[in-house]
């Protein structure tokens, strides 16, 4: 093997490269596998979600018009949008509910000082365990770590978990399971 005299690239021109865009689209489906190898619908909709809300906090809690401004931007398959959908509206509908939990569990913590990725990671679980009897609350906790440790900070994944754990101990529903309503 005759080997190459050029030296690498440094690691900041790296990531412009078309190589290593291409390397990272394709690996992003092994980050987050599920039994067929492919990143599910539930996640890539809650990754829609915390998307949405990030560009909010960004325009100082002003979002698109119309949804459909924000899939043009993010765009993304039918069945992601119709799971993202109710979890969009239903984040921003709560909103100032959410925001008073998160500051209630942060007790020695500026809520303004909380990273925006982490706020609203913990502003899509928090939805979840409050207002989604169909979701358990561990299930929402996992994806909250996940989504922390794949778009936040180094800490994110263990801050994520301290503040969600402490709220799925206030909560008066079973954690490990989804509530059925019973049909009327």
């Amino acid at each position: 093997k005759i080997k190459s005299t050029a030296e690498p690239k440094p690691r900041a021109q790296r990531w412009k490269s078309r190589t290593f865009c291409r390397k990272f689209a394709a690996t992003k489906e092994r980050r987050f596998p599920n039994r067929r190898g492919i990143m599910g619908k539930r996640r890539r909709a809650r990754e829609a979600a915390v998307q949405y809300h990030f560009w909010r906090d960004l325009q100082r809690g002003e979002g698109p018009d119309k949804i459909d401004e924000f899939w043009e931007f993010c765009p993304a398959p039918e069945r992601v949008r119709v799971f993202a959908q109710p979890l969009i509206e239903g984040m921003v509908a709560h909103l100032p509910e959410i925001d008073e939990r998160i500051r209630r569990y942060c007790e020695n913590y500026e809520f303004r000082r909380i990273s925006a990725v982490d706020r609203n990671v913990l502003r899509l679980a928090i939805y979840e365990m409050l207002h989604r009897d169909d979701i358990p609350p561990v299930v929402s906790i996992n994806e909250a770590i996940e989504l922390a440790k794949a778009y936040g900070g180094a800490d994110s994944g263990r801050f994520v978990n301290g503040i969600l754990d402490r709220i799925r101990k206030d909560l008066d529903r079973p954690a490990r399971e989804a509530v059925h309503k019973a049909a009327e």
